[in-house]
């Protein structure tokens, strides 16, 4: 009989939470709105559209994509919504954390 092993769940979760972000930072057009968002702070996506030279509908795709990995954060003001980055994440990524994972 063949024992199946135990997945270690938070580990599986860990990897999760890692590959959604490495996955929102697998795109130049994302890269580049998270380098304005450092360079400006708090941007608003109409901000971004004329920056980027693209509908607001993009832009607010890839918004959507990097505020599901928690790169970036959002403030809402009235009808505005601001985004800036989530520098703790930003931080997170290339930290002892991520690298311990896979020293011996």
């Amino acid at each position: 009989m063949k024992e199946i092993p135990l997945l270690d769940v938070n580990l599986d979760k860990t990897f999760e939470e890692y590959e959604s972000k490495f996955k929102a930072l697998a795109d130049k057009k994302r890269l580049e709105i998270m380098y304005e968002l450092t360079q400006r702070g708090k941007v608003c996506v109409c901000d971004l559209c004329e920056i980027f030279q693209m509908p607001q509908s993009k832009i607010s795709y890839h918004l959507k994509i990097l505020l599901s990995a928690g790169l970036i954060k959002k403030e809402t003001k009235g009808t505005w919504s601001y985004y800036m980055l989530n520098d703790e994440q930003v931080n997170h990524l290339l930290s002892e954390e991520l690298c311990c994972l896979f020293r011996g």
